[in-house]
């Protein structure tokens, strides 16, 4: 374990914060076996934290045609580009436990248009990835692509939103240094090399 900060800025202990935030972050500790820094850094601003994760789980534990690890591939595409050590490490992690691949994390942070992945998620994440550094660009041939390749006004909208999403939380991690935990990069390595 780390014993580097977890944050540049104040972290509380859990006897400081309010219950409910407290409950959440026990609940994913539990699940897990350790507490993502993110949410010991943003407990610090209740209502932040409340706001950040309330929309973060609409996106991302919303059923519909994107898969969680598809959803997890748009999360480490745009913050690789973003430069966010973070998100790259954390939701890599779980892009290999969502995907059933130890090898499908750092293939799509390294440069997704050679990795693994089939021609409709490259297009997602073409567009998640102009998104994040073009938003002003995108336009209607966008979408028509994005309905080639079987993608719903429904999707299209998620995977904007995801990207945007995560632009935000890209810069909020960046700007408070967020560290890492240590658990995350072996996560999801022990699996076998898809074929």
């Amino acid at each position: 374990m780390s014993t580097k900060p977890v944050s540049r800025f104040p972290v509380p202990s859990l006897d400081d914060m309010p219950e409910d935030i407290a409950t959440r972050i026990r609940e994913v500790q539990e699940k897990s076996g350790f507490v993502p820094n993110v949410f010991l850094a943003l407990a610090a601003r209740p209502d932040e934290f409340r706001a950040f994760f309330a929309y973060h789980d609409a996106l991302m534990d919303k059923p519909g045609n994107l898969t969680k690890a598809e959803r997890e591939m748009i999360v480490v595409a745009t913050s690789a580009l973003n430069q966010c050590q973070y998100c790259v490490v954390a939701h890599g992690a779980i892009l290999r436990i969502r995907a059933k691949n130890p090898l499908i994390a750092d293939q799509v942070a390294a440069n997704y248009r050679k990795a693994d992945i089939t021609p409709r998620q490259k297009a997602m994440i073409d567009y998640a990835v102009k998104i994040s550094a073009r938003a002003q660009e995108v336009n209607d041939a966008d979408f028509a692509l994005l309905a080639e390749h079987g993608f719903t006004e429904d999707d299209i909208w998620d995977i904007g939103m995801i990207s945007a999403f995560f632009g935000m939380s890209n810069r909020i991690a960046n700007i408070t240094s967020l560290r890492p935990n240590d658990e995350f990069y072996a996560l999801g390595r022990d699996m076998p090399i898809p074929a």
